[in-house]
């Protein structure tokens, strides 16, 4: 079944309608914390290898996603552009997920499948925030996960 795909308006819109939407946002932490959607959670899907110079899958990310986002809730996933989003919102819907939509164009813009450029939510004018704490944070989601980080 594919993906459902939304704008960033749409995602407000769907967020403010409903208190019950979570907004999974993919992200590294440091992208995280520099800004993120009102009401986002941050488990990314991939981190940055300084080494390698290249994004590694996070081997925890699904463990963590199930410990705290309950399979039937409504799920729009976001990230920087859309991609990292789309693969996440891929593997919740190969893990029982239902309700999971993927942000086109992300938080910092981008563009949908037919190459059109996409403003992000930062870019729309759309709430930001900062809050990084218990509940909302990677580490904390993590820790409550038994996974550590």
């Amino acid at each position: 079944m594919a993906i459902a795909q939304i704008t960033p308006p749409q995602a407000h819109q769907t967020l403010s309608q409903d208190a019950a939407v979570v907004y999974l946002d993919v992200r590294t932490e440091a992208e995280f914390q520099a800004g993120h959607p009102e009401r986002a959670v941050n488990i990314p899907v991939v981190f940055f290898d300084q080494a390698a110079g290249r994004p590694v899958p996070n081997p925890h990310f699904l463990a963590v996603v199930e410990a705290a986002i309950p399979k039937e809730a409504t799920v729009v996933v976001g990230c920087q552009a859309g991609g990292r989003s789309q693969r996440a919102a891929e593997i919740m819907q190969q893990a029982g997920y239902t309700q999971v939509s993927n942000m086109m164009g992300g938080f910092g813009g981008g563009q949908d499948q037919q190459g059109q450029a996409i403003a992000g939510w930062q870019e729309a004018g759309l709430p930001v925030n900062a809050d990084n704490g218990d509940g909302v944070s990677y580490a904390s989601l993590a820790e409550k996960a038994g996974v550590g980080g």
